[in-house]
């Protein structure tokens, strides 16, 4: 531990700057990486010029990419020995997201290149994307377990984060197209847009340096050296992760899907491209009432009942959306039913991995935030490089074509996209935590009593040991 808490790690409260300060490191990478998953693939075809094949193509290549940076980063955070007044995680937040501004920035600048040499740059950019965010995006999520114990203060954070991200994402999906249409030049539009946002993204990544604290810091002992190897073992030596990585591959997938088509729908399905806008602003504002509602709901129902719960509602909004949301008021209304339901499943999803860390330092005795949260990254990587390519092929195969009405196949083939696989995936993810997630609450708490008993009983061990050694000591000074 980097401080010595009179009170119990399990009942200790975290201040509420400090929660905001946290909640801000979503809201900043969130700014950075949601220009990239709403608008950058309607940039690749509608202004580089890009097959939408080709887009989906580069998603696929750069998210296969960083799904093993984020490996590559759990090996570096749990090979740190010497941690500073800086802590173990927080260095990585503070440096790795001055590049991660700039490459968001560099992603929307057109360059006039060849065909071929536009796939490759945009390509290497969004890898270097991929590189520095894992570094600054894994510490900060693996920092959770250091900055608290107490399971009601890690969902409370988990709602903070997600409502961080909640309103990063409000903001980009409500302002990102009106700053960009305020210029003549569409491509000038997109770049002055990116870099307002990644600017702003990357002084609330600085908040967030500067207002948390790591209490438990904890280094991983001699001989278990950090590996790619060993995040993988990290996931299928503890079931608890594995069944929420499974989970998270869906549901991921399917929001990530939702978001990369909808500015597609809105344009060509309902006709308004400026809906977007005014839906982001209501989705999003139901997701954040469901953020706040998180850590009461958990504390009544407990954080399996309310993840399921979010499901059936993020599914039934689709349903009801694919089959009655034609007009632009239904649309929007059951928009705001599912969004509300995915509020629920994304907050848990990032409360329950500090729970999953535990279990493994109860099975293993070993204690591996970084392997255990870049493992479960991985998952998310591996869901959003399909997320990225699905809609890139299928825009091919239902014959989008840019800018240009599109036949009835195409927008039907939109509708699908937006509201058929999602919902489906939803289910799927349902199903996977329903029947396999058993770490509930109660098998936590007594998880927790474990780790705390062997804890005390080492250091008890410690201490009689350093006693039979000072007094063999005093025998040998005596004879």
């Amino acid at each position: 531990m980097t401080e010595s808490d009179t009170q119990n790690p399990l009942t200790l409260t975290l201040s509420w700057r400090e929660k905001f300060a946290y909640g801000m490191g979503d809201f900043g990478s969130n700014l950075m990486l949601c220009i990239g998953t709403l608008y950058l693939l309607k940039f690749y075809t509608d202004i580089l010029g890009l097959p939408a094949f080709y887009g989906g193509v580069i998603f696929l290549i750069a998210k296969f990419f960083t799904a093993f940076t984020d490996m590559l980063t759990g090996v570096v955070i749990d090979s740190r020995r010497r941690i500073g007044p800086k802590g173990k995680f927080r260095p990585f937040i503070f440096y790795a997201s001055v590049p991660v501004a700039l490459v968001a920035t560099a992603q929307f600048l057109d360059t006039g290149l060849g065909l071929t040499l536009k796939t490759a740059l945009s390509t290497l950019l969004f890898m270097l994307f991929g590189l520095f965010y894992s570094l600054m995006n894994c510490s900060y999520g693996a920092m959770v377990p250091a900055i608290t114990k107490n399971p009601q203060e890690r969902a409370q954070l988990a709602a903070w984060r997600q409502g961080g991200a909640t309103l990063g994402l409000l903001l980009c999906t409500v302002g990102f197209i009106p700053i960009q249409t305020l210029f003549h030049e569409p491509s000038l539009g997109y770049l002055v847009a990116a870099m307002l946002f990644a600017s702003c993204g990357l002084l609330c990544m600085w908040r967030c340096y500067s207002g948390v604290k790591e209490r438990y810091v904890e280094i991983m002992p001699e001989g278990h050296k950090p590996g790619i190897t060993r995040s993988f073992c990290a996931i299928f030596r503890n079931p608890p992760l594995l069944v929420l990585c499974i989970a998270n591959l869906c549901t991921l997938a399917a929001f990530n899907i939702k978001l990369a088509i909808q500015v597609y729908y809105t344009q060509y399905v309902l006709q308004d491209i400026h809906l977007l806008s005014w839906m982001g602003f209501f989705s999003m504002g139901c997701i954040l009432i469901g953020v706040l509602m998180v850590p009461a709901a958990v504390k009544r129902f407990g954080k399996k009942r309310v993840y399921l719960g979010g499901l059936l509602l993020w599914a039934a909004g689709d349903v009801l959306n694919y089959g009655w949301g034609s007009s632009s008021v239904s649309f929007v209304l059951f928009s705001c039913m599912a969004f509300f339901g995915t509020a629920f499943v994304n907050s848990l999803n990032w409360a329950l991995v500090p729970d999953t860390v535990d279990y493994g330092e109860w099975k293993t005795g070993v204690r591996a935030e970084g392997s255990v949260y870049t493992g479960y990254t991985f998952s998310r990587k591996i869901s959003a490089a399909l997320a990225g390519f699905l809609p890139g092929i299928m825009l091919t195969q239902i014959g989008y074509i840019p800018n240009v009405t599109q036949s009835e196949a195409t927008l039907a083939g939109l509708r699908q996209l937006i509201f058929i696989w999602p919902c489906g995936l939803a289910i799927i993810a349902a199903i996977t935590m329903g029947l396999f997630y058993k770490l509930n609450e109660q098998r936590f708490m007594q998880i927790i009593a474990d780790l705390n008993a062997r804890k005390n009983t080492g250091a008890a061990a410690a201490n009689m040991s350093d006693a039979d050694k000072a007094g063999g000591q005093a025998k040998a000074i005596l004879h």
